[in-house]
């Protein structure tokens, strides 16, 4: 059974190194560290027992917030934790919408988005740098 919970220290490591095996231009653990402590910042792990399979992290500014990052493990895809973190994200926010890039290319992230009541709202022309591509804004608003 998936639980989600906030991140804390315990899974900072676990969250860096699925940052490596997602992104090309992963946060170093420092950076995720550093999101423990930053007021703005709210980060949720997905735990498979007590491996971390999958996270989300967010920064709220003003009632806004903005999806920094997401990724879950290669071994517990199709799973629909992608999906419970972005609602759980959502129910824990103190915000009224909430904003992220995603990909040009990557249809099943932007499918999963769509179903979840985010829009495209924008286009950041070559937005990744590896490879290059551009990204779609999306966002989804909500009454708190």
């Amino acid at each position: 059974m998936i639980e989600i919970i906030r991140m804390n220290e315990s899974h900072v490591s676990a969250v860096a190194e699925l940052e490596k095996q997602n992104f090309s231009e992963p946060w170093s653990e420092n950076s995720v560290r550093g999101e423990l402590t930053n007021s703005l910042a709210l980060w949720l792990v997905a735990l498979d027992g007590d491996t971390v399979v999958g996270y989300v992290g967010s920064q709220t500014v003003l009632g806004e917030a903005d999806m920094m990052n997401i990724a879950v493990a290669d071994s517990h895809r199709r799973r629909g934790i992608a999906r419970m973190l972005v609602r759980e994200l959502i129910d824990r926010l103190d915000a009224r919408m909430l904003t992220l890039e995603v990909r040009a290319s990557n249809a099943p992230a932007i499918a999963l988005y769509e179903s979840e009541g985010f829009a495209q709202i924008g286009l950041r022309k070559n937005y990744y740098r590896k490879p290059k591509e551009d990204a779609l804004i999306l966002r989804k608003e909500w009454n708190t």
